[in-house]
């Protein structure tokens, strides 16, 4: 009897659990690993739908909140929190399929009086609902910083990795010697200039892609744990 509760316990404890479903790779592994442009397709995904649930959750809040003083604003939160539970539901999926993160979903609304009003009630005293309201606001600004800092570095980290396959595009059809980092007139009318050219500068330009290219998967992991935080106390039970 007591071996078969505490098989039942254990199960009810996994299934409420919130588990990773997947380790992330070694430093020098993860570049190239699925994990890491799973983690990558998930910061850059984020902005656009990120980018609908703000404009979801603030237009409703502020439409609800402005008619609150007629019949309509009730329903119209009750909806915001309904409608923000639905993201809620998209974000713990890309969470589960893109960050290998499991995290159970908050109980259903308990509506405790019949008819259209006790649903509206339920909904506006629905915690999880204005918990994912709050997610789809404050994690929109983390969404667009996610992006543009993902997609940065990784674009130059490759561009720099592999300037030795394409360095020589500048002298056959640019004209320059090389990638062309500074140019400039200073006061005494004297021009600088500076080429990446010769074995030496472009070997270490390379260098420094690679180290951008090592660099980069921890920097998206670094992004997504706070999504990954979020999700679990935001949109989890």
């Amino acid at each position: 009897m007591s071996s078969s509760l505490s098989t039942q316990r254990s199960e009810y404890d996994r299934d409420d659990a919130v588990r990773r479903t997947e380790e992330p790779p070694y430093v020098w592994r993860a570049p190239f690993s699925s994990y890491f442009y799973r983690e990558l397709g998930f910061a850059l995904t984020g902005l656009p739908v990120a980018l609908v649930g703000f404009a979801f959750a603030v237009v409703l809040f502020a439409f609800g909140l402005g008619t609150l003083v007629t019949v309509l604003g009730m329903p119209v939160l009750a909806a915001l929190t309904s409608g923000a539970r639905g993201f809620g539901r998209l974000e713990r999926a890309r969470a589960l399929g893109l960050l290998a993160l499991d995290v159970p979903g908050p109980k259903s609304v308990r509506v405790r009086r019949p008819g259209g009003w006790g649903v509206i009630t339920a909904r506006l005293a629905d915690a999880a609902g204005w918990k994912a309201v709050l997610y789809q606001v404050v994690m929109f600004p983390w969404a667009v910083l996610s992006f543009v800092v993902s997609l940065t570095f990784l674009l130059v980290g490759w561009v720099l990795a592999l300037y030795p396959l394409y360095q020589w595009v500048y002298p056959t059809y640019v004209g320059w010697p090389g990638l062309k980092v500074f140019d400039y007139t200073d006061s005494h009318g004297v021009e600088h200039v500076h080429y990446i050219e010769g074995p030496l500068q472009i070997a270490g330009l390379s260098l420094l892609g690679f180290v951008f290219v090592l660099l980069t998967p921890q920097l998206v992991r670094g992004l997504t744990n706070v999504n990954r935080l979020a999700v679990r106390g935001l949109l989890g039970r």
